[in-house]
């Protein structure tokens, strides 16, 4: 038996060395498994990146609107919008939806 180990020891640690490597490939911090994930993981943060980006955009020009010549309409609506406020003899309607099944 001993003789047997000694006449493929080379095998035997070859394989050995196989089986590793190809474990460590599909594998690990550093494997195929891991690459896709972290993959998938950049995909998200770049999308979220162009959503803050377009949300940073849309701040700035509102801010704009708010800065040294003010736009009366934009005003007015965000007035009307936030304190529901209207005009004399104007109805305000709020329209509440139940997401509550019953």
């Amino acid at each position: 038996m001993l003789k047997k180990l000694k006449k493929n020891y080379f095998l035997l640690v070859s394989t050995f060395l196989i089986f590793y490597f190809f474990f460590n490939l599909l594998s690990g911090q550093r494997g195929l498994i891991s690459f896709f994930e972290k993959k998938q993981i950049l995909n998200d943060l770049v999308n979220k990146e162009l959503l803050l980006i377009n949300q940073i955009k849309d701040l700035d020009f509102k801010n704009s609107l708010l800065s040294d010549n003010l736009d009366l309409d934009y005003i007015e609506t965000l007035i009307r919008e936030r304190f529901l406020f209207g005009k004399k003899n104007e109805k305000i309607y709020i329209l509440k939806y139940n997401d509550t099944e019953n």
